[in-house]
């Protein structure tokens, strides 16, 4: 009876919004946007300013994922060769999975060994800025925001860690910590061992790969941070190590003529939906234009996309990056609750409910624990931001798609997750 009366269900709606978001000081102050949609009729069944733009955080991961899933086809394409009589030329695809430890198995890697030829790589590809438009500079050494690139490696993070006994603080004193990085690298390493300090720490030098380690108090430990990509640079640096092979790059155009896939799709974008990963947001981004357009360039990528696939947002969004980092990104509750139907009806919901987090997992580990299948959404968070976008089952069996847009709010952000959670169940439960 609840979906009788478009009138009437929006009226119950609105009940439930004032009782679970609007009646409590959590949400007075902040710009919120709220938008429902019933799949199964076709129509929004509740809009309370969901016309309005806002900064969606990561939830713009939803638009990068659509390109993807659109683009990438079943197998990501790890990098395309020529093979010349003395020379194998490597055209980069922007694939982050190669030597990331996310992924074992490693088929470009396997390739890229069995060469006996000196290996050259392409550079004419690449039309992009390392960092992404409107990226705050000073978190430059957080692994959140690593640095995208032409040919990653290593998931363009070095991995600290520092391995020593537990034991009292004068033993501790005594007794150095055993402190190593993967991949190991010929960087500059200057140690502090500031015994003092409970937490071992790692700061990258702003311009250079040059890194500054204190121990600390802490027995086992790990830092992931990021490295300046140089282009090609330093993925040259490091491949020349972990090959033990000549390595060159050269701005010739070249003709591949062999291909290399390396992982399945979706089991990139399960990791960068559920980890709401930024760095292989980006990356899936660039390599949806290196396949649709022949370049990595983001900017295009993002222009063609909204003049083609995406020219029917019912509110035109601003859209900077494939993150969701970039504070210039502005889209409404209505874009999230279009892209997500389109991407339904295009995709199935089979699929995407294997690459969506639901509820105890992933980002949604902390909510949504009890009878977790029916939501299926992706979470997003800055300082004052908090959104969450996706899809909801209610106990009758019917589909709703929903985004809650939350900006300038001054709560901690979990009793805000915990108000759009309890919103959700209740409108689960009608």
């Amino acid at each position: 009876m609840f979906f009788l009366s478009s009138c009437s269900v929006s009226k119950k709606i609105n009940k439930i919004v004032r009782n679970n978001l609007f009646n409590d000081s959590v949400l007075a102050d902040a710009h919120t946007g709220i938008a429902v949609f019933d799949a199964d009729a076709n129509k929004f069944i509740y809009s309370y300013q969901a016309d309005k733009y806002f900064v969606p955080a990561s939830n713009t991961k939803i638009i990068s994922l659509y390109a993807g899933m659109k683009y990438l086809q079943d197998s990501l394409v790890g990098l395309r060769y020529k093979e010349m009589a003395d020379t194998l030329f490597i055209v980069p695809s922007g694939d982050p999975a190669f030597l990331h430890p996310d992924f074992s198995s490693q088929r470009v890697f396997d390739f890229l060994k069995r060469q006996s030829k000196p290996i050259t790589i392409t550079t004419n590809s690449w039309k992009a800025e390392a960092w992404g438009e409107g990226w705050m500079w000073d978190d430059y050494n957080d692994a959140y925001m690593t640095e995208r690139s032409p040919f990653p490696v290593y998931g363009n993070v070095i991995r600290w860690m520092q391995v020593r006994d537990s034991g009292s603080i004068a033993a501790m004193a005594r007794e150095e910590a055993f402190i190593y990085s993967e991949p190991d690298i010929s960087w500059k390493v200057n140690f502090s061992g500031d015994t003092a300090s409970k937490i071992f720490s790692v700061q990258r030098a702003l311009a250079e790969n040059k890194f500054f380690i204190t121990q600390g108090r802490e027995v086992n430990a790990e830092r992931s941070v990021p490295f300046i990509t140089n282009r090609f640079q330093s993925a040259l640096e490091l491949l020349k190590d972990t090959l033990s092979r000549t390595i060159d790059s050269t701005t010739t155009v070249i003709q591949p003529d062999g291909i290399i896939h390396s992982q399945p799709s979706d089991s990139l974008f399960k990791i960068m939906m559920y980890r709401s990963d930024n760095f292989f947001a980006e990356q899936v981004l660039l390599m949806t234009a290196n396949e649709k357009l022949g370049v990595m360039d983001d900017r295009r990528m993002i222009q063609y996309l909204l003049a083609n696939d995406l020219a029917g947002f019912p509110q035109t969004p601003r859209w900077a990056d494939g993150s969701g980092l970039s504070r210039y990104n502005l889209f409404t509750p209505q874009d999230f609750v279009w892209i997500l139907h389109k991407m339904k009806n295009e995709f199935g919901m089979e699929r995407l409910k294997t690459i969506f987090p639901t509820g105890g997992t992933g980002t949604l580990r902390h909510y949504y624990q009890s009878d977790s299948s029916f939501i299926y959404a992706k979470t997003g968070s800055m300082s004052g931001v908090l959104s969450l976008s996706g899809y909801v089952y209610t106990k009758s069996g019917r589909l709703l798609i929903f985004s809650v847009l939350v900006n300038n709010h001054r709560q901690p952000a979990w009793m805000i997750r915990k108000k759009v959670e309890s919103f959700l169940h209740a409108l689960r439960g009608k």
